[in-house]
Order: structure tokens, then sequence, then C-alpha cells
């Protein structure tokens, strides 16, 4: 009876976490929006770069697909907060597409296809394992490495807030949300002894930690500026 209990502890405090990693996760996925409402109004892509979004949406593509009952039947959550994450990653590289110079735009698309093209080598790729156990543990892998590698993303600016001790290009509600998420995805991995959950996100709460710290001992030195930073990190 007391296994039980304690079985059931864990299954409410999962899935209360991972509901609210799923929540702060939207706080990510809109704080894109500023910048695409400059584009949209400028109609142009200025020197804004699209790389983070196709980034990101290889990141959510793999980590649904982990999150999906072909390779792991308990991550629901992970499924649904990656696969809103990937339609709007989708809809910013449509809008950067529509709005960038030609150059770009045949990059962006060439990218784009390069993206699907090797999701749909690494799902076909993985139901070609028939044991369910390897086929969760190879996606696993590719998934936590996604995660930690987009995790890693915002290190050059944490260099650049040392370097010029201002946090203009690190935004304050980012930083929080990444953090949010990031320990939110680290007790659902936890609760779910699930190490291709909590280890990279337990980085990501490391890193979310290290961001704010920063942002508060340099937000004394930063100056307004009007333009509307590019950088997203998703988990």
């Amino acid at each position: 009876m007391i296994s039980l209990g304690s079985n059931q502890t864990f299954i409410i405090c999962k899935d209360a976490a991972g509901i609210a990693g799923n929540i702060f996760a939207f706080g990510l996925f809109v704080s894109p929006i500023p910048t695409f409402r400059r584009i949209i109004r400028n109609q142009s892509t200025e020197q804004f770069s699209g790389l983070p979004y196709i980034y990101a949406l290889l990141n959510c593509l793999i980590c649904a697909w982990y999150g999906t009952p072909v390779v792991s039947t308990d991550n629901i959550l992970v499924m649904t907060v990656n696969s809103l994450g990937a339609v709007f990653q989708m809809t910013y590289i449509i809008l950067y597409i529509t709005y960038a110079e030609k150059a770009k735009k045949l990059r962006m698309f060439g990218l784009l296809l390069g993206i699907f093209g090797l999701f749909a080598i690494i799902v076909v790729g993985s139901l070609q394992i028939i044991d369910g156990v390897t086929r969760r543990a190879v996606i696993g892998f590719l998934s936590g490495a996604s995660l930690i590698s987009m995790f890693a993303s915002p290190l050059f600016i944490i260099n650049l807030v040392i370097r010029t001790k201002s946090v203009e290009f690190m935004p304050f509600c980012l930083s929080l949300s990444t953090f949010l998420m990031s320990t939110s995805f680290f007790l659902y991995g936890f609760f779910n002894s699930d190490p291709f959950v909590y280890v990279p996100n337990g980085i990501g709460t490391v890193l979310g930690i290290l961001q704010l710290a920063l942002f508060s001992y340099y937000k004394n030195a930063s100056k307004e500026d009007s333009r509307e930073p590019l950088l997203v990190s998703y988990g």
C-alpha cells in the first residue's frame, strides 16, 4: 500500500511538472513575436538570422517524436509541448522566408527541406528498430543531444554579457521562461525516471540560473536598445 501511494504521488508530481513545463514553454514560443512584428512592419528581415528557428524546429521535431507512444509510452507531455513548438517554428520560418531577400529565401528553404529530410530519416530509421528499448534509447540520445545543443546556444550571449557588462541582448523574460521550463521538465523527467529528459533539462536549468544571475548582476549597466534580439532557446 505504501509503494502504491508513493507511486501515485510520483505520477501526480510528474504530470504537474509536465503541465507547468508546457505552460512555461509557451512563453518561449511567443517571445519572437515582437521581432516578427518588426519584420512584417518593415517588410524586411534586416540583419536578423533565421537559423535559430531552423535549429529549434529540428529540436522540436526530434523531441516530439521521442514523446510519441511509438517511442516512449509515458512522455505524452513531451510530445505535446514540442508539437506546439514545431508549429510556432514553422510559422516563424515561413514569415522569415516571405520577407527575406532572394538569397536568404533560397538558403532558408534549402535548410528547411534538409530538416524535413533528416527528420524523415530519423523516423523511418527508428521504425526499423524492432526492440522498443533500443529504439527509445537511440531516439532518447538524439533528443538529449539536440536539447543540450539548444540550451548551450546562449553561451555566446553569456560571454557577450560578461564582456560588455550589459544585458541588452539577453531579455529577462526569455531567460526566466527558459529557466522555469527547464526546471519543470527536469522534475518531469526525474519523477518519470527518464534520464533523456532530466539530464538535458538539468543542464538547461543550470544555464538558466546563470543567465538570471548575470542579469541581476549587470542589469544596472544595461541600456535600452530599439532592436529586438532574435536569440531563442527551446527545450
